[in-house]
């Protein structure tokens, strides 16, 4: 629920309903809201995971992103950015089409 509320705060309510309306999207939008309804409904543990596969589904692409920023920490960087790329290629994410959902 904080999530819902800090995100039009930081890209902007018009940006937000852009981001969670597109076609290729819908997968994970529906997946979040039905995960935030198990959850208020007590079935918590399926609705964290069902949650959590919508945010993977809506937030997948910038796991690249993420690993290049975490390369650039000293020592342990480089093995961070090696997890991280690791995880993008089991989800396959990576190969859409690379633009930024805002």
């Amino acid at each position: 629920i904080l999530f819902l509320i800090g995100l039009p705060l930081i890209i902007g309510p018009q940006k937000t309903l852009l981001f969670f309306a597109r076609r290729e999207k819908f997968r994970g939008t529906a997946a979040f809201g039905i995960g935030i309804i198990l959850i208020l409904m007590r079935w918590a543990f399926i609705g964290f995971l069902v949650e959590g596969y919508g945010i993977g589904v809506l937030f997948g692409d910038f796991l690249l992103t993420i690993a290049g920023y975490a390369g650039a920490v000293p020592v342990v960087g480089p093995w961070i950015r090696l997890g991280v790329e690791r995880i993008a290629a089991l989800l396959g994410v990576g190969r859409g089409r690379g633009d930024l959902p805002v």
